[in-house]
């Protein structure tokens, strides 16, 4: 049986980012509405890039 090849993980839906920096969905909108955090629409859905979330931590 052969390995799938693992990607890096480049967004997440704002449930998960919450949770991967420990702060509220009404913060996380917060930090979207104000330009702090990176956002990509796929359809409907909102994805958090991994890298703007980064980039806020380490500020």
């Amino acid at each position: 049986m052969a390995m799938k090849d693992s990607y890096p993980v480049l967004a997440v839906r704002p449930r998960d980012a919450s949770r991967m920096i420990g702060i509220g969905r009404t913060k996380l909108y917060e930090l979207i509405k104000s330009g702090d955090l990176g956002t990509v629409k796929v359809g409907r859905a909102t994805l958090i890039t991994v890298s703007s979330l980064q980039r806020l931590i380490d500020r």
